[in-house]
């Protein structure tokens, strides 16, 4: 169903916060499947583990392309989390969604200090490519479609923040932010 990102040392990427360009345009298809994919990949999963983060898109590392990384674990950001080994994520599509939402607290790495209760899709159908170009196709529940759906939303150009204030959300009081002190982001 995945293919596995394997860890390896890398550099780590700078983070873009709220407010910056690159988190507000949509991302582009990836064309090249070559060892500058890989390496990007690597570096940004590197930077998403030193910043205890689940996922990580690439507009979140100040790159265009249409690629992010899944990687549930439990961390002091998502004690509950499940284990699954990071996964690269390319050129992703959502082909189907349950009727069924589930609200559940997310943190952005782009979003530091604040956590949002949002509502997702409880499963969705999802298909992407891998970084050989091989396209893969899941079905995702509960957090791991949770993550997907998040990190998608980035390749949009659409924020945490931006998605706590859409209309879906704002029907409730939950989607306001909170501060969260000491938190790693």
């Amino acid at each position: 169903m995945f293919t596995f990102l394997r860890p390896t040392p890398s550099a780590l990427l700078p983070i873009a916060l709220v407010g910056e360009d690159i988190l507000k345009q949509q991302a582009i298809a990836v064309q090249h499947f070559d060892a500058a994919l890989t390496e990007l990949a690597q570096q940004m999963s590197a930077s998403m583990a030193a910043a205890q983060g689940v996922g990580i898109a690439a507009p979140q590392v100040h790159s265009p392309l249409a690629l992010f990384i899944m990687a549930s674990r439990p961390n002091e950001r998502y004690p509950d989390a499940p284990n699954m080994a990071p996964v690269v994520v390319v050129n992703p599509h959502i082909i189907h969604v349950s009727s069924d939402l589930v609200s559940g607290e997310e943190g952005c790495l782009s979003v530091p200090g604040q956590r949002f209760i949002i509502q997702r899709h409880k499963t969705i159908e999802v298909r992407y490519q891998n970084l050989q170009g091989e396209w893969q196709q899941a079905e995702l529940t509960d957090f791991i479609a949770r993550i997907f759906q998040h990190e998608f939303d980035h390749l949009q150009g659409i924020t945490l923040l931006e998605r706590s204030r859409m209309q879906e959300q704002t029907h409730t009081l939950s989607a306001q932010p909170t501060t969260v002190k000491g938190e790693a982001q």
